[in-house]
């Protein structure tokens, strides 16, 4: 039986290997990630909103594009924070220790958003409330890029939501917090969530196998 952890003790017990496993054990993760870095704004000082930034994988390419780019990252684990923090020591971070459910956004602030591989255990109306908060965080003109897994069916979006729920329920877990297990929603389920949030388009820009990137504009 799968023994089911908080998200945030289950990162930081892994944080030890965290950036090789994500590079080597996700299919296309060496060409994903740059990729995603590449459809961020690329003016100077351009505002960036990171949810679940991690230990910054993408930032790696970002800065590189865009070296003045201004980053506020939201990530549930101090330590991977940390490793992002002492990565750019030299660049413009606000990092935050949360969840990017309960942490304020100020409005029209952002010229972009970005979450990768982070967004995918959490369900469409979860989503809606974030959306909708992160749509009106943007400026006028503004995005998000999501790169992230999802589920190819609703069959299989529906089995792995019912599989965390009979876990929760055998080890008698009854509480509102985030548990680490794959939930993916489909593409069409998430764009629902985007548009509904008050996303004005929502596209499909690539995809490697259940990997899609998608740009959500304000």
């Amino acid at each position: 039986m799968k023994t089911l952890e908080k998200m945030n003790d289950f990162f930081d017990k892994r944080l030890d290997g965290y950036d090789e496993h994500m590079m080597t054990c996700i299919e296309a993760a060496e060409e994903f990630y740059p990729y995603t870095a590449e459809l961020l704004p690329q003016t100077d000082g351009a505002r960036i909103l990171d949810l679940g930034c991690g230990t910054g994988l993408e930032l790696e390419h970002y800065f590189n594009i865009n070296p003045s780019a201004k980053i506020t990252g939201i990530d549930l684990t101090e330590s991977m924070l940390n490793v992002l923090r002492n990565k750019f020591s030299e660049k413009d971070l606000t990092l935050i220790c949360g969840s990017y459910f309960d942490v304020p956004f100020d409005e029209n602030t952002f010229d972009g958003a970005v979450s990768v591989e982070s967004l995918h255990h959490f369900t469409k109306e979860e989503k809606i409330p974030l959306y909708t908060k992160l749509c009106k965080a943007l400026k006028n003109g503004g995005y998000f890029i999501l790169t992230d897994y999802f589920a190819l069916s609703v069959e299989d979006e529906k089995t792995l939501r019912n599989e965390l729920i009979r876990l929760k329920k055998e080890q008698h877990i009854d509480d509102n917090e985030f548990y680490h297990y794959d939930t993916p929603l489909t593409v069409e389920h998430e764009t629902q969530a985007l548009l509904e949030a008050g996303f004005s388009s929502v596209e499909v820009l690539n995809s490697w196998g259940a990997t899609f990137t998608i740009r959500a504009s304000k």
